[in-house]
């Protein structure tokens, strides 16, 4: 539950006419009192019930009694309003309930004190099944005001063990909630209903987010930044301090007439002018054949985003707040960076994975981007490969361990919000990897190589991993195995040391495809250069004194066929 004590007003007939009334959207429904401090006082009923303004304004002047014998020794301010909100996924609390509720608040709050005859006047109204309204004049009996010093904190306080005693959700609050706080700014009510009139399914303030989130993940700089926003179509303007250097911009939608202007700030704190730049600047030059004295191919971006993805469940295990603060923003951006890569029928869910993601990803803590330098960068270059079905269906691959890594941390730390929106994510990159995966598997297969090199590299299978050996010889993808096994033989590796390799970096025990889960992992190591004799023996050393891999390393695989969002 929630609880939001507005300003205090000072007319009390208005509030209730407010709350009695048909709501600015006909939202108010069935209106009526649950509680109050006089049981006998009259309902005013709904707004168009016979003899309702009789009715309220009897209540209003009952409630205002004290006030009008106080005079000017009344509190400046004296209308106290509470509202209190159940969470979505409550069950509808009875009349009574709320009754209850509403009491016990008024008590902790120090507004009314149980078994005080003097505590303030109060009503409380309900017109809807998920909340009500507490509504009270600041004057006891004694003509003295209430002690509702810090009334809000007591309010949360008691809220929780009303949560706990009704069986209800409960509320991250505290600096739980500061860890779940979401920095995209929410929309306005009149803003809803402009787009509800419109017939948008998204308002214009989370529209320009969206916008704004995907041409920052492609932009190399802040020219570049803009420019992706024109060709968006959104109308942007910039602003320019004395000096030359810039100090904001601001965006509109290019249907609006005349524009209706949001600076990056109001769209979410973290889409700020600074905090922008800070981001752009913090991205590690790609590395180009140019710069590689041996001469040898452009490195695959999308294999090098893919491994810098695949680091960053250990970093959220391991590293401090700031550095997973950075981890996780830039994860968040080449989630919004996928839709425009993939192909028409997956680029919906796609994006709705990464509007999932971003309410799990930001929280209050300030991100040191420096960290996350090699993954943007990554990203960066891909704007300029174009990817094929087995890269994207790689990179997704290693998307899913993240997110499970993410839900993982945030249910240790048992922020609820951000497990669901972890959990909605895996729905939707889960979706979306089941689409892909099947034609970046075909299109693997048909490189396959002859049938004699096929038995040969079925030996080593049995070799390597003798436990799991008849499991992917005989899988559907056996044979983009084998292809990524031969590509990675032409690149100068061995097979028996790339599936090794393949192995110590992730388990196959709570795999649903063996055989998938290696093929991802050996493409990506088949695009390295091959090490030279020396390090081999290195490796080799290094590897017999390695200790065994963690439990957490084995217990989570994107392809187990248990439901996204359960604990692995």
């Amino acid at each position: 539950m929630i609880a939001n004590i507005v300003k205090p007003g000072n007319n009390t007939y208005g509030v209730l006419a407010y709350l009695f009334d048909k709501g600015r959207a006909n939202e108010h429904t069935d209106q009526h009192t649950v509680a109050s401090w006089d049981d006998f006082i009259p309902d005013p009923g709904p707004w168009d019930s016979p003899g309702h303004k009789q009715r309220l304004s009897q209540v209003a002047k009952a409630l205002d009694l004290r006030v009008v014998q106080a005079g000017d020794k009344a509190p400046e301010g004296h209308v106290w309003h509470c509202s209190v909100r159940a969470a979505p996924e409550d069950r509808i609390l009875t009349d009574a309930e709320w009754a209850t509720i509403a009491r016990r608040m008024v008590h902790a709050t120090g507004i009314a004190p149980k078994d005080d005859p003097d505590g303030c006047r109060w009503v409380a109204v309900r017109h809807a099944d998920n909340h009500i309204h507490i509504v009270a004049t600041k004057v006891r009996g004694d003509l003295r005001p209430p002690r509702n010093w810090n009334d809000y904190h007591r309010a949360m306080t008691e809220l929780a063990a009303i949560e706990k005693d009704f069986g209800l959700t409960p509320v991250p609050r505290g600096p739980e909630a500061a860890a779940g706080t979401q920095t995209a700014k929410r929309p306005t009510r009149a803003e809803k209903e402009k787009a509800q009139r419109l017939g948008h399914g998204k308002t214009a303030r989370e529209r320009l987010r969206h916008t704004v989130r995907a041409a920052l993940s492609h932009a190399q700089d802040l020219n570049d930044f803009f420019n992706l926003l024109a060709d968006a179509g959104l109308q942007v303007e910039t602003r320019t301090l004395p000096s030359g250097d810039l100090q904001g911009y601001k965006v509109a939608l290019p249907d609006d007439s005349p524009p209706i202007w949001y600076s990056g700030s109001s769209l979410a704190t973290d889409l700020s002018l600074p905090q922008i730049q800070q981001r752009l600047t913090a991205t590690e030059a790609p590395a180009t054949a140019a710069a590689s004295p041996t001469g040898h191919r452009r490195p695959n971006p999308w294999h090098q985003a893919t491994a810098a993805t695949e680091r960053i469940p250990h970093h959220l295990t391991h590293a401090d707040d700031c550095t997973v603060q950075a981890h996780l923003t830039v994860f968040g951006e080449v989630l919004y960076a996928l839709p425009a890569h993939a192909r028409r029928h997956l680029q919906a869910e796609l994006h709705r994975a990464a509007v999932a993601f971003e309410h799990a990803a930001h929280t209050r803590t300030r991100a040191d981007h420096q960290h996350a330098r090699a993954l943007r960068g990554a990203l960066k270059a891909m704007r300029y490969q174009p990817a094929d079905h087995s890269g994207l269906a790689m990179l997704l691959d290693a998307a899913i361990l993240v997110v499970l890594a993410a839900q993982r941390r945030s249910a240790l730390r048992h922020h609820d919000r951000q497990v669901s929106a972890t959990r909605q994510t895996l729905i939707h990159l889960q979706t979306a990897y089941d689409q892909i995966a099947p034609a970046g598997l075909a299109q693997l297969a048909g490189r396959r190589p002859s049938e004699h090199t096929v038995h040969r590299y079925a030996r080593v299978v049995r070799e390597v991993v003798p436990s799991h050996a008849e499991q992917i010889l005989t899988e559907t993808a056996w044979p983009a195995l084998t292809a990524a096994l031969a590509t990675a033989e032409a690149a100068n590796h061995q097979p028996a040391d790339v599936l090794q390799q393949a192995l110590q970096q992730r388990s196959l025990d709570n795999a649903k495809s063996a055989s998938e889960v290696l093929v991802w992992r050996i493409q990506r190591l088949g695009d390295r250069h091959a090490p030279s004799p020396r390090a081999q023996a290195a490796n080799v050393r290094s590897t017999a004194q390695r200790p065994s891999p963690p439990a957490h390393a084995s217990a989570v695989d994107p392809l187990h066929p248990r439901p996204p969002g359960r604990r692995r």
